[in-house]
């Protein structure tokens, strides 16, 4: 029924059995532990793109947090217009929240197929999807430092093969998958933080109730989960476990890494910007929003130099011109139209008096 799922993943785990089999031996379990390790690696690297784009819309869903916060008051009793308007909220800012969910819809059917193909390697199988005979044998005998990679701590129905049935010991079981189990609970939990610690940067975000929960599901209940469950799994799981949280901490801190500088980018060249739009001191700034213009030069009135003025001789009167309108002043104080005009009046008048 799913064997659109099992035969591609058996089909890597396979490439990748024969890869290190030509290195250390088709039948060492290191070749088998590394095979299912480069699987994870395989898968996670396909889906590197998906991840990115789901950090960005994360992201810009983070930013729409307080918009979104004040739709839910303003539309609080009408359920289909708030759904109307997040919708355009979020084509309007390009933010797709299913496009976040794919990289992790993606990896459980991978960890189903994966859980799958190692129930059915067991004793006197003839084929295993893409693994023939000798390879299911291979599988079924090796061990990796005594432990059997198919094998689980604790039977049940899920669990086709037994560790006795696989020539196992519950020992030397029990000292490899411990260290994993409690090393896959680590890594759950550390990646959860640096989730969380993103998203706390942004407090309208970590307001929503349903995300408070969630981060509380993601830090404490999985990686307890992933403790207490470890001894129903095959050990195989647990190595695929530990090595996909190990990629994703990797993965997230070169992606949030290289999206941080991206956006300290924008907004330097943002503020570069505003500063070349910014009027200059003494510059008046234009109302249409353009460039302001260089204000323009005024030119200076000409005045005569030293040299083209003429030179005035020892003691004489400097000369002022008359303002427009006025009448000439005579050189010897009184006003008239001819220079001298005052002194004959005056003569005049004596000689009638004598």
């Amino acid at each position: 029924m799913l064997n659109f799922i099992y035969y591609p993943v058996s089909f890597i785990m396979w490439v990748w059995h024969k890869a290190f089999g030509f290195i250390f031996g088709a039948d060492a379990g290191i070749s088998w532990v590394l095979s299912v390790i480069f699987l994870v690696f395989t898968l996670r690297a396909i889906l590197y793109k998906p991840f990115v784009g789901q950090v960005r819309s994360m992201r810009k869903m983070q930013e729409m947090a307080p918009e979104m916060q004040r739709l839910r008051k303003k539309y609080a009793n009408d359920r289909q217009k708030l759904t109307q308007e997040m919708q355009k909220l979020q084509a309007e800012n390009g933010a797709n929240p299913l496009g976040g969910c794919l990289p992790v819809l993606v990896q459980v059917p991978v960890f189903i197929g994966l859980f799958h193909v190692l129930r059915e390697f067991k004793p006197g199988k003839t084929e295993n999807y893409f693994f023939g005979a000798d390879e299911v044998r291979s599988f079924v005998d090796s061990s990796f430092f005594g432990a059997k990679l198919g094998a689980t701590v604790v039977n049940t129905q899920y669990s086709t093969v037994t560790l006795q049935e696989l020539g196992g010991n519950l020992t030397s079981q029990l000292i490899v998958m411990i260290p994993l189990m409690i090393l896959a609970g680590i890594f759950t939990h550390i990646t959860a933080r640096h989730s969380v610690a993103r998203q706390a940067a942004n407090p309208a975000a970590m307001a929503n109730s349903q995300t408070a929960i969630m981060n509380k599901l993601m830090l404490y209940v999985f990686p307890i989960g992933v403790v207490v469950g470890g001894p129903f799994l095959p050990l195989a799981i647990l190595f695929y476990w530990v090595s996909n949280n190990l990629w994703t901490l990797g993965q997230q801190y070169v992606v949030y890494k290289r999206i941080d500088a991206e956006e300290a980018e924008k907004k330097d060249k943002a503020a570069q910007n505003r500063n070349a739009l910014a009027p200059k001191p003494g510059q008046k700034p234009n109302r249409n929003g353009s460039t302001p213009a260089e204000p323009e030069a005024v030119e200076e009135p000409e005045t005569e130099t030293t040299e083209s003025a003429p030179e005035k001789k020892p003691g004489a009167k400097p000369v002022t011109k008359p303002k427009p309108g006025a009448k000439p002043v005579n050189r010897s104080g009184g006003s008239g139209g001819r220079p001298g005009g005052g002194n004959r009046t005056q003569a005049r008048k004596g000689k009638k008096r004598r």
